[in-house]
C-alpha cells in the first residue's frame, strides 16, 4: 500500500470538483502524520475517503485508521466504501475484518454472506486471523450469526464455525463441520490441516496418521500437507518415519527448502551426519534458511568431532543465532585448550560485530576468570564499561567479580548505578542486598532491597536466602527460619540448608535443627 496519495489519484477523484481543495486536504493529512497530529490526519483522510470514488484514497485512509487503532473511523470508511461499491470484494473483506475487530458480529456475518454470494470459493481464513473473539460470550454471538447466515452451508463458513468451536473445546462438533466443508472442497489445504489439528486435539493418534497419510497420497504436489505429515511424526517422536516422509518429499521436490531444512535437523537427531550435511549444504544460499543452515552445519560437524569445520561454520552465523553460535565456539576452544586463541578471536569479533560488543566483552571476561586472571578480567570490564556506559549486563558482570570487602567502594558504586538503570530488577536488588549482608552493614537498607526483590520475583530461592540471611544478622530469627525454610524447600541447596539450620538453632528449635542437619 502506498505511504502517500498521488496527486493523480486526487485529480482523478475530483475531476469535476475542487482538485485544489482535495490536494490541500491530502497534504494537510500527510503533514499532520509527519508531525504526529493523528486526529487531524484521520479526520482529513476520512472526509476524503467518504467523498471520493478513489480506491487508493480509501485504502490509505483505512491503513491510517487501522495503524492508529481508530476502529470507528475504519468502520465508517469501510461501510461507506461498501455502500458506494457493493460488489467490491476487497471492500467487503475490509468491512468484515473491521466488523469483527469492533465486535459487530451481525454485520460481519452479513458481509461474509455478501462475499460468498459474489465468490462462493472465497478463502475467508485470513479475515479471522489474529482477531478471533477471545471471550466465550463473543464467540457464541459470532457462531450464532454464522449459523443463521444465508451461506451457513458454504464450506468457508463451515470452516470458520469449526475454528470457533475448536476454540471452545468442542472438537467433535468442529470435526463434523470441517468434514462437511471437506466434502465440498476436498483439496483445500487449510481444511485438510484443520481436520488434522482437530484429530490431534482429540488425541487420536491413529486417526491423525491415517488422515495425513491419505491426504498426502491424494495431494502429492501439496507441500504443506506432506510437510504437515512429516512434522506430525516428529511431534510424536517417530523421527525415522518422519525422515522417510521427508526423503520422499525431497525426491519429488528437490528444491523444497523447508523439507531440506527439517530433513537436515532430523538427520542430526538420527545421527545420520553425512545426510544432514548433504541437505543443509543445499541451503547455504537460501534467503530464508541460510543462517540456520550454517548453525546446524556447525552443530553437525561438532557432533562428528570435526571441530575446525564446526568453528568455520559458526563464524558464518549471524542474526538471532549469533550469541549461541559464539558460545558454542568458545566451548570448542576450551575443549581444545585454546583459550588464548578464543580471546584473540573474540577481540576480532568486537571489531567485526560492534553491535554484540557487550556480550563479547563478557565472554572474554569469563575466559580470563577461567584462566585465573581476575585482574585482567576486571581491567577488561572497566574498558568495556567506559566504551559502553550504562550497560547493565556489563556492570553486573563486574559486580560478580568484585570482592565485597576489598572492592567495597567500587562495588557500591556499580550496584547503585545498576539500580539507577533498572530500579525494579529483582536480580540487581538482590545483588545489592546480599552484598550489604556480606559486609554486615546498612542491614535495614539491605532488607528493604531484598523485600522489594521478593515482590518482583516471589518464591525465588536466592532472594529468600538473602532475606533470611539479613534477618539472621538482625537477630530476627523467626523471620530467618520462615524464609530460609521456604528457600531450602525450593532449592535443596546445601549452603541454604546450613544457614537454615543455624537459624533454627538460634531460635531454639533444636529438634528441627537436628532434622535439618540429618
Amino acid at each position: 500500500m502506498s505511504a502517500y496519495v498521488s496527486a493523480q489519484a486526487i485529480h482523478d477523484m475530483y475531476a469535476d470538483q475542487s482538485f485544489e481543495y482535495a490536494l490541500k486536504q491530502s497534504m494537510v493529512a500527510e503533514f499532520s502524520l509527519a508531525y504526529d497530529d493523528i486526529p487531524t490526519a484521520l479526520h482529513n483522510y476520512t472526509v476524503l475517503a467518504i467523498r471520493s470514488n478513489s480506491t487508493t484514497i480509501k485504502q490509505r485512509a483505512l491503513d491510517i485508521a487501522l495503524e492508529y487503532d481508530d476502529l470507528q473511523a475504519a468502520l465508517d470508511i469501510a461501510t461507506h466504501w461498501v455502500e458506494q461499491e457493493p460488489k467490491d470484494v476487497p471492500a467487503l473483506f475490509y468491512l468484515s475484518h473491521i466488523a469483527l475487530k469492533t465486535h459487530e458480529y451481525e454485520l460481519a456475518a452479513k458481509t461474509l454472506d455478501k462475499i460468498l454470494n459474489i465468490d462462493p470459493t472465497a478463502d475467508l481464513e485470513q479475515i479471522l486471523a489474529g482477531i478471533a473473539p477471545e471471550q466465550a460470550e463473543d464467540r457464541e454471538i459470532l457462531l450464532n450469526a454464522l449459523r443463521a447466515s444465508k451461506e451457513k452451508n458454504n464450506p468457508s463458513i463451515l470452516a470458520l464455525i469449526a475454528g470457533l468451536e475448536a476454540q471452545d473445546g468442542l472438537y467433535e462438533q468442529a470435526l463434523k463441520n470441517i468434514n462437511r466443508a471437506l466434502r465440498k472442497r476436498s483439496k483445500s489445504t487449510s481444511f485438510i490441516l484443520m481436520k488434522a489439528n482437530l484429530l490431534m486435539a482429540l488425541k487420536d493418534q491413529e486417526a491423525t496418521q491415517k488422515w495425513l497419510a491419505r491426504a498426502s497420497r491424494k495431494n502429492k504436489n501439496n507441500l504443506d500437507v506432506r510437510l504437515a505429515e512429516a512434522r506430525y511424526y516428529i511431534q510424536i517422536n517417530q523421527q525415522q518415519q518422519a525422515f522417510d516422509k521427508l526423503q520422499a518429499i525431497i525426491k519429488d521436490h528437490p528444491h523444497a527448502e523447508e523439507a531440506l531444512f527439517i530433513a537436515g535437523l532430523t538427520s542430526i537427531d538420527l545421527k545420520q551426519y553425512e545426510l544432514a550435511e548433504q541437505y543443509l549444504v543445499e541451503l547455504r544460499t537460501s534467503e530464508k534458511y541460510q543462517n540456520e543452515a550454517y548453525y546446524y552445519l556447525a552443530i553437525n560437524a561438532q557432533r562428528k568431532q570435526h571441530y575446525e569445520t564446526a568453528k568455520a561454520y559458526y563464524r558464518l552465523v549471524d542474526g538471532n543465532l549469533y550469541i549461541v553460535s559464539r558460545r558454542n565456539m568458545i566451548a570448542i576452544f576450551e575443549q581444545q585448550q585454546q583459550l588464548n586463541d578464543a580471546l584473540r578471536f573474540l577481540t576480532q569479533e568486537r571489531v567485526n560485530y560492534p553491535q554484540h560488543a557487550s556480550f563479547l566483552y563478557q565472554a572474554q571476561a569469563d575466559i580470563l576468570k577461567k584462566m585465573d586472571n581476575k585482574e585482567a578480567a576486571l581491567a577488561l570490564l572497566d574498558e568495556a564499561i567506559k566504551n559502553i556506559p550504562d550497560d547493565p549486563e556489563l556492570l553486573y558482570a563486574e559486580v560478580l567479580l568484585l570482592d565485597p570487602y576489598t572492592d567495597r567502594d567500587k562495588l557500591d558504586k556499580a550496584l547503585k548505578q545498576l539500580l539507577r538503570i533498572e530500579p525494579n530488577s529483582p536480580t540487581y536488588l538482590n545483588a545489592y542486598a546480599y552484598t550489604l549482608a556480606l559486609q554486615n552493614r546498612r542491614l535495614k537498607e539491605a532488607r528493604k532491597y531484598a523485600e522489594l526483590a521478593l515482590e518482583y520475583a516471589p518464591e525465588q530461592a536466592s532472594i529468600l536466602d538473602t532475606l533470611g540471611y539479613i534477618a539472621f544478622l538482625q537477630n530476627d530469627f523467626d523471620t530467618a527460619v520462615n524464609v530460609l525454610e521456604q528457600a531450602y524447600s525450593l532449592s535443596q541447596n546445601i549452603n541454604i540448608g546450613v544457614r537454615y539450620a543455624k537459624a533454627l538453632y538460634m531460635q531454639g528449635s533444636l529438634t528441627e535443627f537436628s532434622d535439618v542437619l540429618q
